[in-house]
């Protein structure tokens, strides 16, 4: 399906991202599918963990720490 695609139709396709979201928001997209990339592959880590017998945390995770809300513009 996608075997056909070349180095000018990413840049296309790149292109076409900017014009609609807007070099300031690129950054920030990214950034929310890298932690929603890295949150569910911790989750799925503590799953097959949770099977398994119980060990050392995967990570310290601090619970007071606050999570920056930002309204949509």
């Amino acid at each position: 399906m996608l075997h056909n695609l070349t180095g000018w139709h990413a840049l296309i396709v790149l292109a076409i991202l900017l014009l609609i979201f807007g070099s300031t928001k690129l950054p920030s997209l990214a950034k929310g599918v890298g932690q929603a990339m890295r949150i569910l592959k911790d989750e799925v880590r503590e799953d097959k963990d949770s099977t398994s017998a119980p060990t050392a945390p995967v990570r310290d995770v601090d619970t007071n720490a606050t999570v920056p809300y930002r309204h949509a513009s």
